[in-house]
């Protein structure tokens, strides 16, 4: 059996796979947000078929149903609330603004959207709620959970207490969840992950990282993106651990008192919001913390820096995910923790790099295994999925795999110009700026050049930012001319994508309108 196969043995469809981690590890608090009313197994499973009966009254079996809500208790009863009752679950990102909002709906083919007044008018969507509301039906769910009555109280108890007897059987090869793509670089796709995919994902973690069930996980990360959704869900419910769900990741000094209190053990974020926790941390804030992973952007040596010498050598791990790979894909190890890379591939991945013309080191990755999705959305018609060539997702990153089998991520395909007739990576670039100048954020993106075929330009919240100073520094550590950005745009904020991403897409269209200008 090789080792795919052995991660699949015995595997189970979402929701059969939360009941057997009720059997497995006792019917102990698991789900808590800040409300401070923490659920038990039992308490999520019963919830979780209350609420999906009423939702299974308005829809249709299989139906895809969004969700437009924050991370939090009821995010969780929600996603388990469709999969119990045999509905897909579509993750829908309300910082992505409406027009990929109503993308989305469409190509997902989605006819109701749930939602929760408090978040809609503490968040302010209000105009977004009723923009949305021309192309789908908007669902309360304040207004759905006034309406459960003794009857379905009754219905949840016997639930609990025989969940497999009550739930809808579903296959592994069913879908588990549809999301969309960042977008940093373009227009959202939408990703169909099965079942298996999601489980397989959360099995291949806990194979690689011993996990101990007393952990608490704090997940700032929304449920829209994958990281959020597996990571910071998942797999501390299916692997015994307490999974505490706070609601914005920007909330940096609220969530830096919050982790000691709830004795926090790991902590999933991004660089961004990492840096911003570390800068408003006390030496204790972290104290309760094993570890802490980093994911969906490149780690900055300064936030490395910050943790080493602030935290007492706090192991910060970084990790690299794909949402078409459910979407953990290689994570450092606490014990075998490589910074500047992002550790070894998960067990059951399968890999390959292809070479790209005038990029001399690594490859272009191309992935399969049993967390790879079942395909994209098709852009026409929302029932069909355009399957994987051979069951290979082409990346579109350019990385480096050395003999110890750790991963180094050089950047992507996208994030390369030619200039001169030389390949430059976007990345690199943005390295350059970062070590001139380490506490302020810096995107690079490249723009048509008469002469050269494109030029760079750095985009940067730095004040005095010059390229004097990136010239002087990249002829003293021995850097390329060619890497050195002639142009400097500064910004009094650099463009993040909710998941706290860089927004190349707003960036570009910066750096376009300004050359028009």
């Amino acid at each position: 059996m090789g080792v795919s196969a052995e991660l699949l043995a015995g595997q189970e469809p979402i929701f059969d796979a939360l009941i057997s981690a009720r059997d497995r590890f006792g019917d102990k608090e698991i789900l808590e947000d800040q409300d401070r009313k923490p659920l038990t197994y039992t308490g999520l499973i019963r919830a979780a078929f209350v609420l999906g009966r009423k939702l299974a009254a308005m829809t249709e079996p299989g139906e895809r149903v969004g969700i437009l809500l924050p991370s939090s208790a009821g995010v969780v009863v929600t996603f388990y609330g469709l999969h119990a009752h045999g509905r897909t679950p579509v993750m829908l990102n309300f910082t992505s603004g409406e027009r990929n909002l109503k993308a989305a709906i469409k190509a997902a083919g989605v006819k109701k959207v749930l939602t929760a007044k408090r978040f809609i008018q503490q968040a302010k969507l209000e105009g977004l709620v009723e923009d949305l509301s021309k192309v789908a039906e908007i669902v309360w769910l304040d207004d759905v959970r006034k309406t459960i009555g003794l009857q379905d109280k009754i219905y949840g108890l016997l639930a609990g207490m025989a969940p497999r007897r009550f739930r809808v059987r579903t296959k592994l090869d069913d879908p588990g969840v549809i999301l969309f793509t960042s977008g940093s670089f373009g227009a959202p796709k939408g990703v169909v992950l099965s079942q298996a995919n999601l489980t397989a994902n959360v099995r291949q973690v806990a194979a690689h990282i011993d996990l101990n069930p007393d952990w608490v996980m704090f997940n700032p990360l929304p449920t829209f993106h994958c990281f959020g959704l597996t990571g910071g869900v998942l797999l501390p419910l299916l692997c015994g651990m307490k999974a505490f769900q706070y609601p914005s990741p920007l909330h940096a000094k609220q969530i830096v008192e919050l982790l000691p209190e709830v004795k926090a053990s790991i902590l999933f974020a991004t660089d961004t919001f990492l840096n911003q926790y570390a800068r408003v941390a006390g030496p204790d804030d972290f104290s309760t913390l094993k570890f802490v992973v980093a994911g969906a952007e490149r780690v900055r040596d300064e936030t490395h820096h910050l943790f080493n010498t602030k935290f007492g050598g706090l192991k910060l791990l970084e990790g690299y995910g794909a949402t078409e790979a459910a979407p953990v894909v290689a994570v450092n190890h606490p014990d075998r923790n490589r910074p500047g890379t992002v550790g070894q591939m998960l067990p059951g991945m399968e890999w390959k790099l292809t070479p790209v013309p005038g990029i001399e080191t690594g490859g272009r990755l191309y992935l399969r295994g049993p967390n790879v999705m079942r395909g994209y959305l098709s852009a026409d018609d929302p029932e069909v999925i355009e399957p994987l060539e051979g069951g290979w997702h082409d990346t579109g990153d350019i990385v480096d795999v050395d003999r110890d089998g750790y991963v180094a991520i050089l950047g992507r395909v996208k994030r390369f110009a030619k200039i001169g007739g030389e390949m430059v990576s976007l990345t690199a670039v943005e390295g350059l700026a970062s070590a001139v100048w380490p506490e302020a954020r810096h995107a690079v993106v490249s723009i048509a050049d008469a002469r050269k075929g494109e030029k760079l330009v750095l985009v940067t919240d730095r004040e005095d930012a010059d390229v004097g100073r990136l010239a002087e520094w990249a002829r003293s550590h021995g850097a390329p001319e060619l890497a050195v950005p002639k142009k400097i745009m500064r910004v009094a904020e650099v463009p993040v994508l909710g998941t706290g991403k860089t927004d190349y897409v707003a960036i570009q269209q910066m750096a376009e309108m300004d050359k028009a200008a």
